[in-house]
């Protein structure tokens, strides 16, 4: 007798459609994504889509493309591309947009537009988590981590390079020039002026395009040099004009410094002069540091100052002892349950100067209290950031490095005095373990190691959003464990409404 299978008949139509809801696992991520964006506050984004003129195609639903990008960002799907085709591969997928096939340009825009608006939904989530109790702030650590940007290194220029390139080009593009008027002169004796005239070459059109390219980066170059040291300037006149007005001081110094301030203001001036009605460029990461031009007292770009032609804002780091064009994000993480409480990113390679305001981040969203202890590598160790911390009343263990400096500052002596101490050096011992599991679960589990926008703003609210993700991935699988509501309440979805509503109570 032959054997027989199970029925199997995948071209048989339903008589009734079968209920999104039966697709997936009852536990699965997908429903959870799409419990998750039920509670979340989407007015900024609706409130832009409102603001657009009505007529034309109707839009999408906010929450149908919001879950979409987030659950895409939880599995380590990032393209656009590969998002708009999953939702007629993928059964997840499929199920977030409703069986509705948003095309890839659309959801590229949705990003781009409501970057800012997706990167605040980063705090009602954390506020999520925090109701959960996934957050405690005892130990919590700051770190960064090099990830690449959207362009190649090899599209980097320095400026001597530059100035090389451009003359190169322009004798080539000359040369051609001259070829071309001695063709055309020879083409017109043979069949008179006018005819049959030859066109410029394809390849003096490219050069010239080329060159182009490379003028304007050039320029643009000279002028972050030039911002950079008016900015230095203003800076030392700043300083000057302190020292002018201390009347403890001689009255010869105090003249002496002011003639110095001015001289420095009218030098900053003439280097870039600034309109103080001028508006910041919306949505520009103000409070991160920025990469200064490498330039001369003169307000020249020095022979080794670099740009890149695809995203001038990405700078050329180390990354396991390789060069790689990239970005430096930053995470306050909590060691509980490994919670991101604060992000930024920079385009400054060493961490030192993202302390201050990656603190600042995390007294905005967190009530940081008296059993808070910030731990930190000696990456991140100075006497203004200690000072800071002191002022901020941020308990931190930042490690001073294993050779002593020359003028070791009292700062750095009381550091090492306390991180002498066990309890601090049991507790900075978890430093590692806290801080860098996140980095790894991002860029190695889930496959983050390129940014897919261009530019320091978005490139921020894109790491804004992969943070999101990681939070609502730590969210979920705490619903998934013996984390239970009230009696009646089972499952994520009314987990979910029961943390927003404060009715959740942690076991």
């Amino acid at each position: 007798m032959p054997k027989s299978y199970r029925p199997w008949a995948p071209t048989q139509s339903y008589l009734l459609p079968p209920s999104p809801l039966e697709w997936l696992p009852k536990d699965h991520l997908a429903y959870f994504v799409l419990d998750l964006v039920s509670q979340l506050d989407l007015s900024a984004i609706e409130a832009r889509i409102e603001d657009k003129d009505p007529r034309g195609e109707r839009p999408y639903a906010p929450g149908m493309m919001l879950a979409l990008l987030l659950y895409g960002y939880a599995v380590g799907v990032y393209s656009s591309r590969r998002i708009a085709r999953a939702t007629y591969e993928d059964v997840a997928f499929r199920v977030l947009s409703g069986d509705t096939h948003p095309f890839f340009t659309t959801i590229n825009l949705f990003r781009l537009q409501h970057r800012e608006a997706i990167g605040d939904l980063f705090v009602q989530v954390l506020r999520l988590c925090t109701k959960a109790g996934l957050v405690k702030l005892g130990l919590i650590a700051l770190d960064g981590t090099k990830i690449k940007a959207a362009a190649s290194k090899h599209r980097a220029m320095s400026h001597e390079r530059m100035l090389e390139e451009e003359a190169r080009l322009k004798a080539e593009v000359d040369r051609l020039l001259a070829r071309a008027d001695e063709t055309d002169a020879r083409e017109d004796e043979e069949h008179g002026i006018g005819e049959d005239a030859v066109d410029i070459p394809a390849e003096l059109a490219r050069r010239e395009a080329r060159l182009e390219v490379i003028r304007a980066a050039r320029e643009a170059l000279e002028r972050e040099a030039a911002e950079a040291r008016a900015q230095q300037l203003r800076e030392q006149a700043e300083a000057l004009e302190k020292t002018a007005a201390d009347e403890s001081l001689p009255s010869k110094h105090r003249r002496l410094a002011a003639t110095l301030a001015r001289n420095a203001l009218d030098k900053s001036r003439t280097l870039a002069p600034r309109n103080d009605d001028d508006d910041e460029p919306p949505g520009a990461p103000t409070d991160m540091p920025s990469h200064e031009v490498p330039a001369t007292p003169a307000g020249k770009p020095k022979p080794t100052a670099q740009r890149n032609f695809t995203d001038p804002d990405s700078r050329i780091m180390v990354k396991d002892g390789a060069f790689v064009q990239a970005y430096n994000a930053q995470a306050v993480v909590d060691a509980e349950h490994q919670i991101i409480l604060a992000h930024g990113v920079g385009n400054q390679a060493p961490d030192v100067q993202y302390f201050i305001p990656m603190v600042e981040r995390l007294l905005h969203h967190c009530a940081v209290g008296s059993g808070t202890t910030l731990l930190a590598d000696s990456g991140y160790m100075s006497e203004a950031n200690v000072h800071h911390a002191e002022q901020r009343q941020v308990d931190v263990l930042v490690s001073v490095g294993r050779r002593r400096p020359k003028h070791a500052t009292d700062a750095w002596s009381a550091m090492n005095d306390k991180l002498a101490r066990p309890q601090a050096r049991a507790a900075y011992a978890r430093r590692k373990v806290i801080a860098e599991p996140p980095f790894g679960q991002i860029k190695e589990v889930r496959g983050f190691r390129r940014f897919s926008m261009r530019g320091l703003a978005k490139s921020g609210f894109e790491w804004a959003f992969v943070c999101l993700a990681h939070n609502a991935l730590k969210l979920f699988r705490a619903l998934a464990k013996p984390l239970h509501p009230e009696p009646g309440a089972g499952g994520h979805s009314r987990g979910i409404a029961g943390i927003a509503t404060g009715a959740w109570q942690p076991a």
